[in-house]
């Protein structure tokens, strides 16, 4: 049985293919990361395949292999420029698991001091603000 993906437009292909403005950290012909506007910790990056897959189901080998290489490297930008506690990783597939881009994408998040990361609403950041936030995490960012 297939999963309940969300039925909205791909937000994130429309900011891989540039019709929405969007903070890009970084992006090979296989995956992109991406600056959330949403912080939910010290750094907040989004690992996307750059091809539109649903959901981790979907991906091919190569986009699975791209994508952990893609979560190892946001999170030594992130340990670099942050130097947080922890180093938070989480992906959702399906409306049921709380998936609310129909676009498979992986998490990655430096803890906040007090531990985790945060939940519920959070304030949604401008893009000036998070190009500054990628501007800091590309000099800690490894070679692909």
């Amino acid at each position: 049985m297939p999963l309940r993906i969300p039925t909205d437009a791909c937000s994130f292909c429309d900011y891989l293919a540039g019709r929405r403005r969007f903070t890009i950290l970084d992006r090979n012909e296989l995956v992109a990361m991406l600056v959330t506007r949403e912080q939910r910790g010290v750094g907040h990056v989004l690992v996307v395949p750059v091809q539109h897959r649903p959901s981790i189901l979907d991906l091919c080998d190569g986009e699975s292999a791209a994508l952990m290489d893609g979560v190892r490297r946001a999170s030594a930008a992130l340990a670099g420029c942050h130097d947080p506690d922890g180093i938070a990783v989480w992906q959702n597939n399906g409306t049921p698991a709380h998936q609310t881009v129909p676009h498979v994408h992986f998490h990655v998040a430096g803890t906040l001091p007090e531990g985790g990361t945060r939940w519920g609403p959070v304030p949604a950041l401008d893009l000036a603000e998070t190009d500054r936030i990628a501007d800091a995490l590309r000099p800690h960012l490894p070679p692909a």
